[in-house]
């Protein structure tokens, strides 16, 4: 049984139709890289899996480990974990990354003994100053800090399925390395399934994808390997119908 099957889906925001019929099935374990052009539903689609208000389902099905999740809140999902690292990410003002992590270990349940060496270890493979550990979460954080902050949060704290939606973006080449080569680990060392949302192959490059997933117009289009990702930075979108300048306001 996949961890995460999605069957139908049909999501509006407002009056306007967004998705149309997403089916998608990721095993436990499984790496999925989902492209597109701006404008094609990937954000809707990764903000729907995690119940995000003001995205309707209008139809169709969202089952995570075997559950219907059809009115589950955000933390009713993030309980199965399901965690997200977002394009951008949130300051939280009076909370510490010791605090926010023990706090997510308390919620699921989990012993939190040893969580800040657990989040020192992870700075360490991170690259991240351990300094900015003892500030305020994202406060005053570049925006490859707070990429490999997020990623420490999602690294820290068992989880079975980590969305990235962009995480590429703002990240030079070796803080990409950084973030890329520990999501690739925490795949392979605990079986971690991975949804990634990209615009460029760079990330495929550091983390081996087993399907890459073609949206457009928020219908899957099209489905292959890395060589599909390197073909769609050579000729882009156009053979599925998109104009370089294409776009919309909603993704």
């Amino acid at each position: 049984m996949a961890f995460l099957a999605i069957d139908d889906l049909h999501v509006s925001i407002g009056t306007k139709q967004v998705l149309h019929g997403i089916n998608l099935a990721i095993d436990d374990g499984e790496v999925i890289a989902v492209m597109g052009p701006n404008g094609s539903g990937k954000s809707t689609l990764v903000s729907t899996i995690m119940g995000r208000p003001n995205y309707q389902v209008e139809s169709g099905s969202i089952v995570i480990d075997g559950k219907a999740i059809e009115g589950w809140s955000t933390d009713e999902r993030a309980r199965l974990g399901v965690a997200l690292i977002a394009q951008s990410q949130p300051e939280i003002p009076g909370v510490r990354v010791d605090e926010l992590v023990s706090s997510m270990y308390r919620f699921r349940g989990l012993d939190a003994q040893g969580v800040t060496e657990r989040i020192v270890s992870e700075a360490v493979d991170l690259s991240l100053d351990q300094t900015l550990l003892n500030r305020w979460v994202n406060v005053d954080l570049s925006g490859g800090e707070k990429k490999k902050l997020e990623t420490l949060l999602v690294s820290a704290v068992p989880q079975s399925l980590v969305i990235g939606d962009e995480i590429d973006s703002g990240l030079d080449i070796d803080a990409l390395r950084d973030v890329a080569r520990r999501l690739q680990r925490l795949n392979e060392e605990q079986g971690t399934a991975l949804l990634l949302i990209t615009h460029y192959p760079r990330l495929l490059r550091e983390i081996r994808a087993d399907r890459v997933v073609v949206l457009v117009r928020g219908k899957i289009v099209a489905e292959g390997g890395m060589d599909l990702a390197i073909e769609l930075e050579g000729s882009g979108y156009q053979q599925f119908g998109v104009e370089t300048a294409e776009h919309n306001v909603v993704d």
